[in-house]
């Protein structure tokens, strides 16, 4: 009786255990950012799906390597790290490529982090810490950014 009560139970819960986090997206176009005298190889977030998903499910991301977040207009934007174990720091960027706003995010929290502008039109998603070692503040610039008219 207890073995059938627990395959009962194994089966109802069954299609709940198997959703498992989105698998990482390492397919994305990619830009070479600058910053300073920096360069950061960003996969390109251009739509919904790919901004939504993020860099969840990733373990690990190059010193140099980042996710770079497009929208097509101006607008306030929140992040959060659901389904993301790496530690990431993030970049909040005006449509003319200067960083209004830079945080550090935790694994797995799902607080999201909202901008402070409302014309955010990129976000710039690094190992944590990436923007403090290399001198990287508020109101630095980033170039290479692609145009927002590429977002959809």
């Amino acid at each position: 009786m207890r073995n059938l009560l627990l395959a009962l139970c194994y089966s109802l819960l069954s299609p709940f255990l198997l959703q498992a986090a989105p698998a990482p997206q390492n397919n994305l176009p990619k830009a070479t950012l600058s910053l300073g005298s920096e360069s950061l190889i960003a996969q390109i977030a251009a739509d919904d799906a790919s901004r939504e998903r993020g860099l969840m499910s990733r373990t690990n991301l190059a010193e140099n390597e980042a996710m770079l977040f497009v929208f097509p207009t101006p607008r306030s934007v929140a992040f959060w790290m659901k389904d993301t174990p790496t530690p990431l720091s993030i970049a909040y960027v005006s449509p003319s490529g200067r960083i209004f706003e830079i945080h550090d995010m935790k694994p797995f929290d799902e607080t999201p982090i909202p901008s402070a502008s409302g014309a955010v039109v990129y976000a710039i998603e690094t190992p944590q810490g990436w923007f403090a070692k290399h001198g990287i503040l508020a109101g630095s610039m980033v170039g290479g950014l692609p145009s927002p008219s590429t977002a959809k």
